[in-house]
């Protein structure tokens, strides 16, 4: 498949993909199989790599492994942290990934533009409203915000599980906006 002409903002010099290593030649294969699409997010790192291989070791332990989250949840987090961010990158593509777990079209828009007037159930609000006051105001988060996880029903692994979630978006987010990355136009359309 052809790639996009704009991937980021930033012009980093990348490898073509027959230049890469062969297991990351493997993993935009199976990219391509599973969405039709290699995302932006990995041609971008490919100009290195060893962070393309640290940037998806992370990512598909935060957001794939087994955890006391569900899949659903953890891309719950990445909108409202990337609402919060105002990151054009990972809203698009983890809306589209609410939007196709949760079978519900409305829900990742809800989520990018107010969190809050999303019909939850109170474990979900309970762990975005962790998650936005994590990101926007880190060092406000306390016993009491933990305390109120807990009492949603979350236990401690799963409070660090969406700890090293929000961590892991506030991250993303900041390198996707420096860089000018854009989304792959195929998730605009996903789960529609």
């Amino acid at each position: 498949m052809p790639q996009p002409k704009q991937i980021t903002g930033l012009r980093i010099r990348r490898p073509t993909r027959a230049k890469l290593d062969a297991d990351l030649q493997k993993y935009f294969a199976v990219c391509e199989q599973k969405l039709g699409f290699v995302p932006n997010v990995l041609a971008a790192y490919s100009f290195d790599a060893a962070k393309l291989r640290a940037f998806i070791g992370m990512y598909n332990e935060l957001m794939l492994a087994d955890s006391g989250l569900t899949k659903l949840e953890r891309e719950m987090i990445a909108v409202v942290v990337s609402s919060a961010n105002r990151c054009y990158y990972c809203l698009t593509a983890h809306g589209a990934a609410v939007r196709q777990l949760s079978g519900d079209r409305e829900l990742g828009e809800m989520l990018v533009m107010n969190w809050r007037t999303a019909p939850l159930p109170p474990r979900q609000h309970a762990l975005l409203a962790f998650a936005h006051k994590l990101t926007v105001t880190p060092a406000e988060v306390g016993e009491e915000d933990r305390a109120l996880l807990r009492s949603a029903g979350l236990g401690e692994r799963e409070i660090w599980d969406a700890a090293s979630v929000v961590g892991f978006f506030n991250l993303t987010n900041r390198v996707a906006t420096a860089t000018d990355m854009m989304p792959n136009p195929e998730y605009h359309a996903q789960a529609r």
